[in-house]
C-alpha cells in the first residue's frame, strides 16, 4: 500500500503555494529548534528520500541531521543511486518511492520534474532547489534576518546581482513576509516576468532596477548570490556573465550605503572577489555563518509541517 493516509500530500513547493499562517508557523518551530525548546522527536519511525540530481553541501547534510534529530531516517539517493539517470519517469519513481517512505525531497534542475514527482507521490515533497526557486534556502534567511533585527515585516532587502532562483523565492518571500524588495540587476539577467507580476498583482512592495547603489541605499539588508550557477561553468559564457555582473559586488564600499546597523546575507557557496569580497562576507555585518545554521533548523519546522 502507499504511504501517507489517503489525504492529499503536505508538499512543500515554493512559497507561493503555502499559506502566510502556515510559513510563519514554520518559521517559529524552527526558531523553537534553534533555541533548544523543543526538543521532541516527532517523526520517528518515519523516512525521508533525498533525491539529488545537483549536487549540494548544506541541503544534503542540514536535511540529513534534521531528520536524524527529529528522529527519523534518510534514504540518500544521488544521479548513479536511482534508474531516473536510465530512463524511468519521474511519475513512476514517485509512484515506486511512495510505497517505502514517508517523505520525499528532491534537488533537481527542471521545476517540471519536481512538480511531476508531486502530482504522482503520496507523500509530501519538498523542494530542495530547481533551476527557477530554493524555498528551503528563504525559510532559513526570513529567520536569520529575524535572528538579528526582529519582525521582517516592514522592513527593506536589497539584492544585488543575478535574477535568479535565489531572487525569485526572495520575490515570492516579500508577498508572504509584507517586507521590501529592491532588486538590482542586469537587464539581461531579470528576474521571470510571470513571478514579478504575480508579485505586482499581490501588492508586493517591490522595485527592480539596474542600480545596485539605489537598491542597497538605506536597506536593513544586503543579499547576493554566486555570479554562475550549476550549468552556466561553460567558460564563455561565465566570463559574460562576469563581465555583466561586475558592478553588483558587494564590496564595502556599496555595503556602507545600506543602513548602519544592515547586515549581510549570501546562501553560499561564496566565491570572494567575485560577488562579494572577502571584507564584507568575513565581516562583521555579515551573517551568513548563522544563516547556513538556520537551513538545520527552518527545515526541521519543514519536516515537522509536512508529516504534522
Amino acid at each position: 500500500m502507499p504511504k501517507g493516509n489517503g489525504a492529499t500530500p503536505r508538499h512543500f513547493l515554493d512559497l507561493d503555494t503555502v499559506g502566510k499562517a502556515d510559513l510563519r508557523g514554520i518559521i517559529e518551530q524552527g526558531q523553537r529548534y534553534r533555541l533548544g525548546k523543543d526538543e521532541a522527536r516527532p517523526l520517528v519511525g518515519k523516512t525521508l528520500a533525498m533525491i539529488f540530481e545537483k549536487p549540494s553541501t548544506r541541503t544534503r547534510v542540514s536535511f540529513e541531521v534534521g531528520m536524524k534529530e527529529l528522529g527519523g531516517e534518510v534514504v540518500m539517493l544521488g544521479t548513479n543511486d536511482t534508474q531516473l539517470g536510465r530512463g524511468e519517469s519521474i511519475a513512476d519513481t514517485a509512484r515506486v518511492l511512495s510505497r517505502y517512505v514517508d517523505i520525499i525531497m528532491i534537488r533537481t534542475t527542471a521545476e517540471d520534474k519536481l512538480h511531476e514527482m508531486a502530482r504522482y507521490a503520496t507523500v509530501p515533497v519538498i523542494n530542495g532547489l530547481t533551476d527557477r526557486t530554493h524555498p528551503c534556502q528563504l525559510m532559513a534567511d526570513v529567520m536569520t534576518f529575524e535572528q538579528h533585527r526582529g519582525p521582517i515585516a516592514g522592513k527593506s532587502i536589497a539584492w544585488s546581482g543575478d535574477g535568479n532562483n535565489m531572487a525569485t523565492s526572495w520575490i515570492h518571500a516579500a508577498v508572504q513576509f509584507d517586507f521590501e524588495l529592491r532588486i538590482a540587476c542586469p537587464k539581461e539577467l531579470m528576474p521571470p516576468a510571470d513571478v514579478v507580476s504575480w508579485a505586482q498583482k499581490q501588492g508586493a512592495k517591490l522595485r527592480i532596477s539596474h542600480d545596485a547603489e539605489q537598491a542597497v541605499t538605506g536597506a536593513d539588508c544586503v543579499v547576493t548570490d554566486t555570479w554562475v550557477s550549476m550549468g552556466d561553468e561553460e567558460p564563455g559564457k561565465a566570463k559574460m556573465r562576469h563581465n555583466m555582473l561586475a558592478p553588483y559586488r558587494v564590496d564595502e564600499r556599496l555595503l556602507q550605503r545600506a543602513a548602519k546597523d544592515a547586515i549581510f546575507m549570501h546562501c553560499l557557496p561564496a566565491h570572494r572577489g567575485e560577488e562579494v569580497t572577502a571584507s564584507v562576507i568575513d565581516g562583521k555585518q555579515s551573517v551568513v555563518w548563522d544563516e547556513a545554521e538556520n537551513r538545520l533548523h527552518a527545515q526541521k519546522g519543514i519536516l515537522a509541517w509536512c508529516l504534522a
